[in-house]
């Protein structure tokens, strides 16, 4: 049921992925925000006397597409994900405006934790081509997923060059429903990209490439991303957008490859490197730049170590008595300030996905509040 509860909201008109969440927030949950009236919902930050009325008009409605999208996407032989699915990338779920759902062909595995981002121009030169296809190929061969956004250029090449390793994973995130292939000549690309990794998209089956779509697809690229490395792109490209996302809003580490001075295309990287990214000409640069990587060799669930080799931390607090046993875990190693996620992965000795998703359902049942994008402290 909680599948089609997150659906159901993310079809709603009036609500986006943040107010979304503040309903979930203020209703206790998925299934409650979908039953919200005008009471509550004119009490959530943002919303409103009208506002709420036509979301409480809107969430009846969108309650009768939830079967018709199921349908359709079965069909089309495409799964859907939201933020209770243990496949939902942990990342992502803690950027400040996560998608409500996630529209999946292909699968996501736990160590596409371990993912970096390459983004730049579409219409990009020989040098961006081979130099994106060849840091795709080398952060693949290191084991890392790449991500980026399935369109014509910097991106497409990438993606080809994660594939080109015989165990690489790549993942493209489009900014149109999955069954509306945009740009049309990469349908043979994204039907790879299927087998090595994921095709993922936000928008529902059937939306077009509109303009408006492409940063919101930027901001997935970026959320499922330990780190972005800019190819080539103008002072305008969207690519500086999700650099600049990556770094502000989600606190990851940006790169920028260098290119020819006389080079437009080699404007965007320097200014960002001007800015402060890390300057890129080798694989050891990204690797020194992401480091400390987190832990993902273990099952997501599961402790590292036994019960024999591991001390349970003694509660100091009261803990609720709706909390899993890994939540209780997580809350009783927050100091009375706050932690870190390094800090509670040392403490707990759980893998750090685990402790962001842990951290994300404590946030959504009110114990924990993010301070910034890697820190979260007990609410009073």
């Amino acid at each position: 049921m909680a599948l089609r509860d997150w659906l159901q909201l993310s079809l709603t008109n009036g609500i986006g992925p943040i107010l979304i969440r503040r309903i979930i927030e203020a209703a206790g949950g998925a299934a409650a925000a979908c039953r919200a009236d005008i009471d509550l919902l004119n009490n959530v930050e943002g919303i409103g006397l009208a506002k709420s009325r036509v979301i409480a008009r809107s969430l009846r409605e969108s309650a009768k597409l939830v079967e018709q999208e199921l349908e359709r996407t079965a069909k089309a032989k495409i799964e859907i994900i939201c933020p209770e699915d243990s496949r939902y990338p942990t990342l992502l779920n803690n950027i400040p405006d996560p998608p409500t759902v996630l529209f999946l062909r292909g699968n996501l595995e736990p160590r596409d934790l371990n993912a970096v981002g390459i983004v730049g121009s579409r219409k990009c030169s020989m040098y961006g081509r081979e130099q994106a296809e060849r840091f795709g190929a080398l952060l693949a061969g290191a084991g890392f997923t790449v991500t980026s956004g399935g369109a014509r250029g910097i991106d497409s090449s990438a993606h080809r060059g994660a594939m080109s390793h015989a165990q690489g994973r790549t993942i493209a995130v489009l900014g149109s429903g999955l069954d509306v292939i945009y740009p049309p000549e990469n349908a043979p690309l994204f039907s790879q990209i299927a087998e090595h990794g994921a095709v993922l998209s936000e928008f529902p089956l059937g939306t077009p490439p509109n303009k408006e779509n492409f940063p919101r697809r930027n901001r997935i690229v970026s959320g499922i991303s330990r780190g972005i490395l800019v190819v080539e792109a103008d002072e305008r490209s969207g690519a500086l957008i999700t650099a600049r996302q990556a770094c502000d809003d989600h606190g990851r580490p940006v790169f920028a490859l260098p290119g020819r001075v006389d080079n437009p295309l080699s404007q965007g990287p320097h200014k960002l490197i001007r800015d402060g990214a890390v300057l890129v000409s080798k694989l050891e640069d990204i690797l020194e730049g992401l480091d400390p990587l987190p832990h993902n060799a273990i099952e997501p669930g599961l402790f590292a170590g036994s019960p024999e080799q591991r001390e349970e931390p003694t509660p100091s607090i009261d803990l609720p008595p709706n909390l899993s046993e890994r939540q209780s875990l997580i809350l009783t190693c927050i100091d009375s300030d706050a932690a870190t996620v390094d800090t509670l992965v040392e403490r707990t000795e759980l893998p750090a996905h685990v402790v962001l998703q842990e951290l994300t359902f404590l946030t959504l049942k009110g114990q924990v509040r993010r301070l910034d994008g890697q820190t979260f402290a007990r609410r009073k």
